[in-house]
């Protein structure tokens, strides 16, 4: 029997009185690309939230390829293989693409922090990050300073930056919101690379990226997820066209 690659259990949480997530129970398959999907205010980036250890659950447990990661820290659930990219573009705007990459693999082999280590001297380290850059296409901006990246190639960076230690289980966060129709296909095409063979899981409100990308997806709404399944499954699905995909959308985007 195949070890989920992510396991949510009966998984609450609340602020205060406010409950966001109400019971989420989510399993995963190693290998599978999966999407989060629901209206906004359904929880979805709490939940990304809970999985890498950024919040606290309130209750329920949180399983990274058959270990409990319920109670570790950001850092802990990193070391361990999961790694995630943020809905808001998350990279050092004053470094430059590489050192942005480098600073992610550092942390990865162990480096840590250290005064008398020649960064330029860590072999290992540089390869590593020169070869995520390529992976992601920005092989030509490799010694530009990242601010002045365009959009598009700001959240490349940020989806190289979120594999570039080797995690093999992948969150990311509306990794093509913002971006133009065309910006979206090569995103699309990047993450698909990019992700062969690892374990993906993300939200995204494009549902074109969720149908193209997708093996299955969950609709999340009020913090309940409300259906699994193929995406044939969740278009078909009236439970889910009424609390979100609307029947029009499923009759546009049916096979």
């Amino acid at each position: 029997m195949n070890v989920p690659a992510l396991q949510l259990t009966e998984v609450r949480k609340s602020f205060g009185q406010t409950v966001i997530i109400n019971g989420v129970n989510l399993s995963v398959p190693q290998g599978e690309r999966h999407a989060i999907i629901g209206p906004n205010g359904a929880g979805k980036s709490t939940l990304f939230h809970l999985a890498s250890a950024r919040f606290p659950v309130t209750s329920g447990g949180i399983f990274l390829k058959g270990e409990s990661v319920t109670s570790l820290k950001p850092h802990q659930i990193n070391r361990r293989g999961l790694s995630r990219s943020f809905q808001v573009t998350n990279i050092f705007t004053n470094l430059t693409v590489f050192e942005n990459v480098r600073c992610s693999v550092l942390w990865a082999l162990d480096y840590r922090y250290s005064f008398w280590q020649r960064l330029a001297a860590l072999r290992d380290a540089n390869q590593q990050a020169r070869r995520v850059i390529a992976e992601i296409g920005l092989a030509h901006r490799s010694d530009t300073v990242a601010g002045i990246l365009s959009y598009a190639e700001q959240r490349a960076l940020e989806i190289g930056i979120t594999i570039a230690g080797g995690a093999d289980v992948i969150l990311l966060d509306e990794p093509t919101a913002g971006m133009s129709k065309s910006e979206t296909g090569d995103a699309v095409a990047l993450i698909r690379r990019v992700t062969e063979g690892k374990t993906l899981i993300m939200v995204e409100h494009d549902m074109s990226v969720v149908f193209d990308l997708a093996d299955r997806i969950s609709v999340l709404v009020y913090g309940e997820i409300i259906a699994t399944g193929t995406p044939a499954e969740i278009r078909a699905n009236r439970t889910v066209q009424e609390a979100y995909l609307g029947t029009t959308f499923a009759e546009e985007h049916h096979d």
